[in-house]
């Protein structure tokens, strides 16, 4: 298994078309012509994050090597526990800045900002200070 930095041209650059499936799960905007590069012939892109902006995709980036581009809300509970169960059999785990209650107002801020590295989280045992 390799990692590949989306920061990181060079990355993207070397594997380009190497992806079947790609879980696009950011909500912040971002150029999803170089994610979709990274599929191979049939391979899929399925949006589930919800950028402010809407998305820009080149019809030729899809068309030439026959990807797909689609999006999907979360599912029910079963659906939500199948990829829980997935993800802990996989040791895929999410990154997250948690935040206490107290911070949520701050946390806004910062995402109009852009100031946000990921996702917020809020600890729950913190409602029981206010």
């Amino acid at each position: 298994d390799e990692v590949v930095v989306s920061r990181n041209a060079d990355e993207m650059k070397k594997h380009a078309g190497s992806f079947d499936f790609i879980l696009d799960a950011v909500s912040a905007d971002h150029d999803i012509n170089a994610y979709i590069n990274l599929l191979g012939i049939d391979g899929n892109l399925t949006l589930v994050g919800a950028p402010a902006k809407p998305l820009s995709v080149a019809a030729f980036n899809l068309i030439m090597r026959r990807r797909g581009f689609s999006g999907s809300m979360i599912g029910g509970i079963p659906e939500t526990q199948e990829m829980l169960d997935f993800c802990g059999e996989h040791n895929i785990t999410a990154d997250v800045e948690v935040i206490p209650i107290q911070k949520v107002n701050e946390a806004y801020e910062r995402l109009l900002k852009s100031d946000v590295k990921y996702r917020f989280s809020i600890d729950m045992a913190s409602l029981k200070s206010e």
